[in-house]
């Protein structure tokens, strides 16, 4: 029996090239970037859009900017270069150990961070606990709107299904320089390839007397969705940087999530391993400072 043909894909050079052939293209019709996530689509017993709209090739979509204030990263840049691109910068580092160590080295060739935001459903995605803890802002453009673009902080990104789809591209994430320094951590079971069975990045900034200042700590594969961790944050202001202390605290609050149970590991693990990464990312901080 022959099967199915695939479903048409458009190759744009320019974002309103692209804009214009989603609009086209009709209802449902989706972009496609290093499709890590798409081409898995039947195995999570999810159909494929009827048409695509890849952006490999639109160049503004690649690019990476950084600058004393701000790095914009453009949605199409891969996880690879988003690694290699970052690795210099202590504030950002957050962002590029959890590119670095997402899935595997096939992956991280292909996979783009836009795509990694735009996965939903996916709760281990790991560049997305790494984004809510550097507070980034997602840059939108939409085939309605083709002039102009809106941009949603990635917390409110995340909680609004809308934010993409019906002719909408992702184009950039934009994160603010804030000097705290930064750090991503994760606990695979077995080896590189696996699914994380939990994930902590954290971004802290430290006073004059080595204590706590502020805190934005977010935590992935635990539960449904990436969230931050505002008890702990909340909890650690003041605080030395002990290991073991903010751990302490991490176990008390741990109970705030509810695990989600899984081919990986059940709800309850994922909770009790919190803590242990918690006192992980607070002593790497530590021996960096």
């Amino acid at each position: 029996m022959q099967g199915l043909a695939p479903p048409p894909v458009a190759v744009p050079r320019t974002l309103p090239e692209a804009l214009a052939a989603l609009s086209a293209a009709g209802d449902g019709a989706a972009p496609l970037a290093g499709g890590t996530w798409i081409m898995r689509a039947p195995i999570r017993h999810e159909a494929h859009a009827p048409a695509y709209v890849a952006l490999g090739r639109i160049a503004e979509l690649r690019r990476i900017d950084v600058a004393d204030d701000e790095v914009a990263i453009g949605a199409a840049v891969t996880h690879a270069e988003l690694a290699k691109a970052l690795s210099p910068f202590s504030d950002l580092a957050a962002l590029a150990a959890a590119a670095a160590g997402s899935a595997n080295p096939a992956v991280r060739n292909a996979a783009t961070i836009g795509g990694n935001l735009c996965a939903r459903g996916f709760p281990a995605a790991d560049l997305v606990p790494a984004l809510l803890c550097l507070d980034a802002v997602v840059e939108i453009a939409e085939a309605a709107a083709p002039a102009g673009s809106r941009r949603l902080p990635v917390e409110a990104f995340l909680a609004d299904p809308a934010a993409t789809g019906g002719g909408r591209i992702v184009t950039r994430i934009v994160l603010k320089r804030s000097g705290l320094r930064s750090v991503h951590v994760r606990l695979p079971l077995r080896k590189a390839g696996d699914y994380p069975v939990a994930i902590v990045s954290a971004a802290i900034g430290v006073g004059g007397g080595g204590r706590v200042e502020s805190a934005r700590i977010a935590v992935g594969s635990v539960e449904a969705a990436p969230r931050r961790w505002t008890g702990l944050e909340g909890a650690i202001n003041g605080e030395r940087l002990d290991p073991a202390r903010i751990a302490a605290l991490a176990a008390s609050l741990a109970p705030e999530f509810s695990g989600r149970d899984g081919v990986e590991a059940p709800g309850w693990y994922r909770v009790r391993v919190l803590p242990t990464l918690v006192g992980r990312a607070i002593a790497a901080l530590a021996a960096a400072a």
